[in-house]
This record gives structure tokens, sequence and C-alpha cells, in this order.
């Protein structure tokens, strides 16, 4: 699958996973890392990523253990490794994006005013 496509088919996924946390208060969609993604009064907490995979903020801890117990990879920008994004890959089920994806809203939904 071409890069844009799997990242089309990310956004779907995402689209489609997150249906409920579209009807919160103060959940809308914007633009960040070049993409569209979904965020809780104007902080993005997840995104489709370019390559495919569901791109999400979580507290720096989670990260952590998402990347021990092999559930996820540190997202790297500019040779950098972010400490609170992760990346999700496509071939994780949907349970398992589901439940990142609530902890990325629950995390940036706490720590934004």
């Amino acid at each position: 699958m071409a890069r844009n496509e799997r990242q089309e088919a990310a956004h779907a996924r995402l689209e489609e996973l997150s249906a409920e946390h579209q009807k919160l208060p103060g959940v809308d969609w914007g633009r960040m890392f070049g993409s569209t993604g979904l965020r809780v009064r104007g902080k993005i907490f997840a995104v489709a990523a370019h390559a495919g995979g569901l791109l999400i903020k979580v507290p720096e801890a989670h990260a952590d253990a998402l990347m021990e117990s092999g559930v996820a990879d540190r997202m790297v920008m500019g040779g950098v490794p972010r400490r609170e994004w992760v990346l999700v890959p496509d071939d994780a089920d949907d349970a398992t994006w589901a439940e990142q994806l609530d902890a990325a809203y629950t995390y940036v939904d706490s720590i934004t005013p």
C-alpha cells in the first residue's frame, strides 16, 4: 500500500474508532504533523501517521510501558525521540487502537485548560 493510501486507511480507522470521542465537548479535528488529527480544546491527542498507524500523545511513563511491551514505538522527529508521542502500528488490533486512543484523550484532556 502506498504511503498516502496507508495514511488514508489509518485516518478512516481513526474516524471510526473515535466516533464516541467526537461527541465529547471540546473535541474536533485539527492539523498537526501535516495531517488531520483529533484534538481537545485545541490540543492534538491522536493523528493518523503519514506512513500509517496511530500517533498518540500519552504520559511519558505510559509511552515507556507501550514501548517495553512492544505495543508502540516512540515517535522520532528530526532524529529526536519524543517523550510523549508514540506510534501504534497498523497491525495492532482495533481494541488496542481504541484503548490507546482513550488513554491519549484522557491525558490531553487532563493537561489542557
